[in-house]
């Protein structure tokens, strides 16, 4: 229980560090936020032309793709406001920091995803502000059921982003350098998560679901609140809401792996 509170002592600090320091530097904020606004919307200008070409794509209009593509951009927004330090563990690896957080009292992994990093919760506020009005524009029945699990798959999806990254970083121990990889991982998901899974080809569909659960995000669980028929693999409708025990399983295998890597850590020579 002590160490519990040290933990939780320790995050509130380094949150209150985090706040101060980016809002020391208010023109990289805004700067940072306006970049954000722009990505997201170029993203769905892209949607919104391709559907203005093909009206439907494999019975998903546009509507159903702004819902799509909210849902992802929740969960995304969660662990880029939580976690996004996981995504720096080969640079700290590399530089030599990682070695510091070794020798520190607290957990090493929690001091990753505590660690300052100029993190502001703006993305996630943008994300729920879409997402209503993304709900509100495709028709979503915005019932008791929506209003518990939505919640859940958001923090589900994030789960997922987490131990994905904690994976790829984890394999910096032995390569030190895996920025090829980062970047297929992220490009794997920023490209293939915009459209529903049940328009690309078997393999890619049994890897976007079982290799990296990326259709948990958002394809599953809108699929099941728009009432669409799932034909990427023919899974019942509620898979959609296992979303939450997806992120908790998979982030458990990455973090088996993340010990048994930082079991065999030694070192880069700094």
């Amino acid at each position: 229980m002590k160490r519990l509170k040290a933990m939780a002592r320790a995050y509130r600090e380094y949150w209150r560090i985090n706040v101060l320091t980016t809002l020391e530097y208010r023109e990289n904020f805004l700067m940072w936020f306006a970049f954000t606004i722009v990505y997201h919307g170029t993203a769905l200008g892209a949607l919104w032309v391709v559907l203005t070409a093909f009206p439907s794509m494999n019975g998903w209009t546009f509507r159903d793709m702004a819902f799509l593509y909210g849902l992802w951009m929740l969960a995304h927004a969660v662990n880029n406001t939580f976690f996004s330090e996981i995504g720096n563990i080969p640079d700290h690896v590399h530089e030599g920091e990682f070695d510091r957080l070794l020798v520190r009292p607290l957990d090493t992994l929690f001091q990753l995803i505590a660690t300052p990093g100029q993190t502001f919760p703006d993305e996630l506020i943008l994300a729920v502000s879409y997402f209503a009005a993304a709900t509100w524009y495709s028709g979503v029945h915005v019932g008791v059921l929506f209003l518990i699990f939505v919640p859940l798959i958001a923090l589900g999806g994030a789960l997922i982003d987490l131990g994905i990254n904690l994976i790829v970083g984890t394999l910096a121990f032995w390569f030190v350098r895996v920025d090829a990889l980062q970047w297929i991982v992220a490009q794997l998901e920023q490209e293939f998560t915009r459209y529903p899974v049940s328009i690309y080809s078997r393999s890619v569909r049994l890897l976007l679901t079982f290799a990296f659960p990326f259709a948990f995000m958002n394809y599953y669980p809108a699929a099941f609140f728009l009432n669409k028929p799932e034909n990427a693999l023919a899974l019942p409708p509620a898979v959609g809401l296992l979303t939450p025990l997806i992120g908790l399983a998979f982030v458990s295998v990455a973090y088996a792996f993340w010990r048994f890597g930082l079991n065999r850590y030694q070192g880069v020579g700094h």
